[in-house]
């Protein structure tokens, strides 16, 4: 079982919110989970801060879904920078008026007010519309007094969120400055906003969740916009853990090697028992997907047009919401294949679905780890995919699926009817899927993080002088 080092122990992430954002706001709680299953903090886990600039009753919603779905240990542990930016009195909390230096908003922008639970302002974010570097800008943050009136400013969001989680840290260590804390940012924004916290106690470890490449994808291909600024800081961070082995290799033939990057997978828990092939509805296809272009599930129902003319009894059903859902309707509606794909909306128990499927479908241009394979892995259920980076080649490294050529939808047809048609591969593979989930189980990932923790904690902080 995995150990690790006596410390403190914070995720944090930009927001954590039900239904949003795909796999990574599901990622990021089960890291905190699996973290108090090692052990950390006796059980608890760690703390979950966000800084997403909601009311203190929508986090507290938040909180109550997530307990109610089993999402986390304790919701207490769940904090929000703005659910305590105010001081019981009104205007904004001590932390935070301390941070703050005399100046004033900038007149030529607008800021969005952030009140407390009387409507008392306590800070004003600056709107910078249309700007992807938003996170990134100086514009003055605006702090106000339990009047109601500026009392100082900050020197942009990467202030503010210094300001409170300095506090937070400050609060954990109870006066000891050497006392030794992890913090894991989920999120590329808030990396490259902390990559110069210089604390010599402090350790930042970076976890990726998505790709660094735009199309076509390739090793070569350019890097997104998005990241170019973050590879720049990258070897600021302590330790980047990388989802994949093949993504690892990628970037550090491409920006050198270094003992920062390492390999932390998402882990996926083993399923109580695994449905065996005479459970499974013959025929049934699954997929778990956000309905967004990047996973292109019109090439799964423009391909299910050709497997329904080998299987007729096949079934498509699709979990997920999202921008597409209209045009794939149309496209299902002008297929004539209504009575075959259907657009089942979310579910709340994928797991009783993928013991429902005799395959598991993935159709996505790109992914960051491919969580719904491993999912679909560790409930048996064989997987049929694209080969895309990164992901499906390193989760059906060891079998459990059929990967095919990108973008080929008559390969991707005819490994679906193979596996559709052939109860002898459709048994090998659903054994050899519950082998393969291993690589993703959570003592795997806990290991290899604890590994990643204590040794950043044996070596001096990357952005420290001392």
């Amino acid at each position: 079982m995995a150990e690790f080092p006596d410390a403190e122990y914070l995720i944090l992430s930009s927001r954590l919110i039900p239904d949003r954002d795909g796999g990574y706001a599901l990622a990021t709680l089960a890291r905190a989970r699996q973290m108090a299953g090692a052990g950390v903090h006796g059980g608890l886990g760690p703390l979950l801060l966000t800084l997403d600039p909601g009311t203190p009753a929508e986090h507290a919603q938040h909180r109550a879904a997530f307990a109610g779905r089993d999402l986390v240990i304790d919701p207490a542990r769940m904090r929000n920078l703005f659910d305590e930016s105010a001081a019981p009195r009104g205007g904004a909390a001590d932390w935070l008026r301390a941070a703050a230096h005399p100046g004033e908003p900038d007149p030529a922008l607008e800021y969005r007010v952030i009140a407390d639970a009387e409507g008392r302002s306590v800070v004003g974010l600056p709107v910078i519309a249309g700007d992807p570097d938003w996170h990134v800008t100086a514009a003055p943050v605006a702090v106000y007094d339990d009047r109601g009136f500026v009392t100082g400013i900050l020197e942009g969001f990467g202030a503010l969120y210094r300001a409170w989680l300095e506090h937070v840290v400050s609060g954990l260590r109870g006066g000891d400055p050497s006392r030794p804390v992890v913090v894991v940012c989920e999120s590329r924004q808030l990396g490259e906003l902390l990559a110069g916290w210089d604390d010599p106690a402090l350790r930042l470890v970076h976890a990726i969740h998505t790709i660094h490449l735009e199309p076509p994808y390739t090793p070569d291909a350019p890097v997104n916009p998005l990241w170019s600024r973050w590879f720049g800081l990258a070897e600021r961070f302590d330790a980047v853990l990388w989802p994949t082995r093949s993504q690892r290799s990628d970037v550090e033939d491409r920006f050198g090697s270094s003992p920062v990057h390492v390999v932390v997978p998402h882990a996926v828990g083993a399923a109580a028992s695994v449905a065996p092939l005479a459970e499974r509805v013959p025929g049934r296809v699954v997929m778990l997907s956000r309905l967004a272009p990047g996973k292109r599930i019109d090439h799964a129902v423009r391909a299910f047009a050709v497997v329904r003319e080998s299987v007729p009894t096949s079934t498509l059903d699709i979990y997920g919401e999202g921008s597409e859902h209209d045009a794939l309707q149309r496209l299902i509606d002008e297929l004539g294949l209504d009575a075959h794909v259907v657009l089942r909306g979310l579910t709340s128990d994928p797991g009783h679905e993928l013991d429902a499927a005799s395959v598991f479908l993935s159709t996505s241009a790109f992914e960051g780890q491919g969580l719904s394979i491993a999912e679909a892995l560790v409930h048996g259920c064989p997987v049929v995919a694209y080969d895309v980076r990164y992901g499906p080649r390193d989760l059906l490294a060891d079998g459990g699926g059929i990967l095919v050529p990108d973008a080929d939808l008559h390969a991707l047809a005819a490994a679906l009817v193979e596996l559709l048609t052939d109860v002898e591969l459709r048994a090998r593979l659903s054994a050899e899927a519950v082998a393969a989930a291993r690589a993703v189980h959570p003592d795997h990932a806990m290991a290899a993080l604890a590994q990643a923790v204590g040794d950043v904690l044996a070596r001096p902080s990357r952005r420290s002088a001392g």
